[in-house]
């Protein structure tokens, strides 16, 4: 039964990939991306950049940033955790952690300027209601005492019963969560906050690659060594550092606020009293010529963008996996793909831009390398579990169709399932540079200062995400696959 039910998913699912490879465009416009890449890559072996005083300070701003953020969102998300049962809270949570990073920052641009608060709430917003789902999910997940102990005092139960059994894992994602707020807040710098991004951006647009490469390495390494800097006993000191270090809080004025609440976002017929009429016009030019074309691009990249991670997951994971390589080989492996979930997708679509021009073939290779070298660590992970029947071939090619992919097959749709939300939501955003999505008629909205306009995209683009992850969840329940949050891998999320 459950063959059949994946292959009925399977089917369908490639189906719609190729429809979208069809669909999508992927054409590569830059006139020599030979020499292009050749002198992209060759910068490696020539790192360098013209001021590391600037560049020790982009560091300090990002990873102060991250670490305040972090300190926020998981107060924030905790809190919100313990009434996520209620219904209004958590279609709140939904609507807010479906809204993308780049697109709370550009938000707060318009309201308080460019600074450390914009900075600061672009992370804050989206963490804490995706922190306040997972710790929901985790303290229901270690509800698992007799109700005669949870009756007798709930608030000693919470307290000195429930919250030290999860509390592990509490800590164990707000880590891999610290480590995803380093890399939504480098990519700030894409929209004008000095963080490593912005140097990025500028490096690369005066061809400065040696820059580029060095910007990047460093950053790998910062990610790599956060379980030797980041504890729980530098994370006091940490924050108060970095409340320090980041002295930029100004900005907010409360009459902005309600300015843009009362007035910027508020339909331009509506605030301007035109009329039922004119506010239909309004909304159906919008609708007709905008929500129309950047809903379809944007399902037909996240679309490709799936089906190509999970060719590339299954590529990759027997290179993980002791059943079919030397160790050697899997610690190179291993580097390689710590190295590419490391990096934004942002950054990725970014760099392929340059080397590719403007279509869905940058961001789709961006979303790929990222999405994939994520479920193809956590399916390497998976069989290295696994215990061989006796008498089972050990040749590779038997090994991995007839013996590994049965017994594992499940499990990665369930992963690639997982990951469906979150291409969504990249697919979005990456907009921004250039490709057609609802995060091109986003952006191209706030740079004409059509606030009213903008609002409505993000609250398509909201829905959007919505949608597809209550379509994730009723496909993995129908698939019976459904890994709770402490099992599954963090990184999923």
């Amino acid at each position: 039964m459950s063959v059949t039910k994946n292959t009925k998913v399977s089917i369908l699912f490639i189906f719609i990939g190729i429809l979208s490879f069809i669909l999508a465009d992927l054409e590569v416009s830059t006139v020599d991306t030979t020499q292009l890449t050749k002198d992209f890559f060759y910068s490696i072996f020539d790192l360098k950049f013209n001021d590391y005083s600037i560049l020790f300070d982009a560091f300090l701003n990002t990873i102060s940033i991250a670490i305040l953020a972090i300190f926020f969102s998981s107060i924030i998300g905790f809190f919100l955790a313990l009434f996520f049962n209620f219904l209004l809270v958590r279609i709140s949570l939904a609507i807010t952690r479906a809204i993308h990073e780049l697109f709370w920052a550009l938000i707060f641009l318009q309201i308080f300027g460019l600074n450390t608060l914009t900075a600061l709430l672009a992370i804050v917003i989206p963490y804490s209601a995706i922190l306040g789902k997972v710790y929901a999910e985790i303290l229901e997940e270690h509800d698992t005492f007799p109700k005669v102990l949870r009756g007798k005092d709930a608030l000693s139960y919470f307290l000195f019963t429930k919250i030290p059994d999860a509390f592990p894992h509490l800590v164990s994602y707000t880590l891999y969560r610290f480590e995803c707020a380093l890399r939504s807040t480098a990519i700030l710098g894409f929209v004008g906050i000095t963080t490593l991004g912005y140097y990025l951006s500028s490096s690369f647009m005066q061809g400065i690659y040696s820059e580029v490469w060095m910007i990047l390495i460093s950053f790998y390494i910062v990610i790599a060594t956060i379980k030797y800097w980041f504890t729980k006993y530098s994370f006091p000191f940490l924050v108060i550092a970095s409340f320090f270090y980041l002295d930029d809080f100004k900005g907010f004025n409360l009459d902005n606020l309600i300015r843009f609440v009362t007035n910027d976002i508020v339909p331009h017929p509506i605030r301007n009293d035109l009329g039922f009429e004119k506010t239909l016009s309004w909304f159906s030019n919008i609708f007709t010529n905008e929500i129309v074309p950047g809903t379809i691009n944007t399902i037909v990249l996240t679309q490709l963008s799936l089906v190509l991670t999970a060719v590339l997951a299954l590529i990759l994971f027997p290179l993980l996996s002791q059943k079919f390589v030397s160790k050697p080989t899997r610690v190179l492996s291993h580097i390689v793909l710590v190295i590419l979930r490391s990096t934004p997708e942002y950054i990725l679509a970014y760099i392929f831009l340059q080397l590719f021009g403007p279509s869905m073939l940058p961001a789709a290779l961006a979303l790929m390398l990222h999405n994939g070298s994520i479920i193809g660590h956590l399916m390497g992970n998976e069989t290295t579990l696994i215990t061989l029947r006796a008498g089972v071939s050990k040749k590779r090619i038997n090994l991995y169709f007839y013996e590994i992919m049965p017994r594992v097959y499940n499990q990665f749709l369930a992963y690639l399932f997982y990951r469906w939300e979150i291409i969504m939501r990249e697919s979005a955003i990456l907009g921004i540079l250039g490709i057609a999505t609802l995060g091109f008629f986003i952006d191209s909205a706030i740079a004409d200062f059509r606030l009213d306009k903008m609002f409505l995209l993000l609250v398509v683009t909201a829905l959007l995400n919505i949608l597809v992850d209550l379509i994730s969840r009723k496909v993995r329940a129908y698939l019976r696959v459904d890994e709770n949050i402490t099992s599954c891998g963090c990184s999923l999320k």
